[in-house]
């Protein structure tokens, strides 16, 4: 049976916007945003699919009646919303996308890699142990905030800290615009403390380091044992790798969730408005440099070291902005470069095999 795929438009009125039961698709995130950028036509010949796990052999699609596996591409990553091409797969058109997270790859190649897509709320873990760490935080809620989505951080393992509190403190101290919320992962509170935005038709997405609790937290929220869990490391608190693949899991109230692979690297690239939205008031306060290209070491006439030697910022802090703010000038020049000199290659090529041809 053809799947009625006027239900997955826009609504039209009022009325229409309030519907009691969500649509198939909407349980895996389908939102009017992307309903916008189809036709009705291009719904029925070209169906809307969601990339809901990324495996090196290929990339899981889920539908209206559609669940299979298409080939691997570069230009989608988990999240994705695809339009599916059921002669040629390969061919099916990426739409565009509500949000984005992405990092610079590991190593020494000179290429983005995505993470994510699609995401409304980032929950940034971290375990009130060893593995909080202000730096790390600080990284994710860039990328969250340059994503335009909405960063959250988690505190776990909270029945195995004797003295929580200064955690909370310093997870609170980073940002007026993120919301901290410390509970036992384990516990019947995960529900209710992350309820307001476990929203049905929203994806949230748990970031974090490996061992902090991210897919305890997802098997709570499900009600089930869904995901295969692991305890931390005694002598150092370090995570194991339990996850090893980014998935989409649908939860029974309607949202859908990413349970990710902790990243021991986030080299952060193109993330320039996160960066300043996090350190609002450092950036503000650089505008009142005498040089425009001050470094905010040693130079003449710096308003922030004035305001290092008055004592209104904190120097940990200010050292932490300047290296993210370098790295992602250097990361995103040399993406440029690289891009660039990519764009010249093809170019030389065309030209070669034009010359071939006469």
């Amino acid at each position: 049976m053809t799947p009625d795929y006027q239900q997955f438009l826009p609504p039209n009125s009022d009325n229409d916007r309030t519907k009691p039961i969500l649509s198939a698709l909407e349980k895996i995130g389908w939102q009017a945003y992307f309903a916008q950028q189809v036709s009705l036509d291009e719904l029925r010949e070209t169906p809307p699919v969601r990339v809901t796990q990324v495996h090196r052999s290929g990339l899981h699609v889920s539908g209206e009646e559609i669940d299979t596996t298409i080939p691997p591409r570069l230009d989608a990553t988990v999240g994705d919303w695809l339009l599916y091409n059921r002669a040629c797969p390969d061919e099916s058109r990426v739409l565009e996308r509500k949000s984005l997270f992405k990092r610079r790859a590991p190593g020494t190649e000179r290429r983005i890699q995505l993470i994510a897509a699609n995401i409304d709320t980032a929950f940034i873990v971290s375990s009130c142990n060893q593995d909080f760490n202000v730096a790390r935080l600080e990284r994710y809620i860039a990328l969250a905030f340059e994503a335009d989505a909405t960063p959250v951080i988690v505190l776990t393992k909270l029945d195995l800290c004797k003295t929580p509190d200064r955690y909370i403190e310093e997870a609170r101290a980073i940002s007026d615009l993120v919301s901290v919320v410390a509970l036992d992962a384990r516990g019947e509170e995960t529900r209710s403390k992350l309820a307001a935005w476990c929203k049905p038709g929203h994806t949230l997405a748990f970031l974090g380091s490996s061992g902090v609790g991210k897919s305890t937290l997802t098997n709570a929220l499900s009600g089930a044992q869904a995901i295969e869990t692991q305890s931390i490391r005694e002598d150092d608190a370090k995570g194991r790798h339990t996850t090893t693949h980014r998935q989409l899991h649908i939860m029974p109230a309607g949202y859908a969730i990413l349970d990710s692979p902790g990243m021991r690297e986030l080299q952060l690239t193109d993330v320039a408005s996160g960066v300043e939205t996090l350190f609002s008031d450092l950036h503000d306060l650089s505008r009142q440099c005498r040089f425009r290209d001050c470094k905010h070491e040693i130079e003449p006439g710096c308003a922030l070291l004035a305001a290092l030697e008055k004592g209104t910022i904190d120097r940990k802090r200010l050292a932490r902005w300047n290296k993210l703010t370098a790295e992602d000038r250097l990361n995103s020049s040399s993406l440029a470069e690289r891009r660039a000199g990519d764009k010249a290659l093809g170019k030389t090529i065309r030209v070669i095999k034009k010359g071939n041809r006469k």
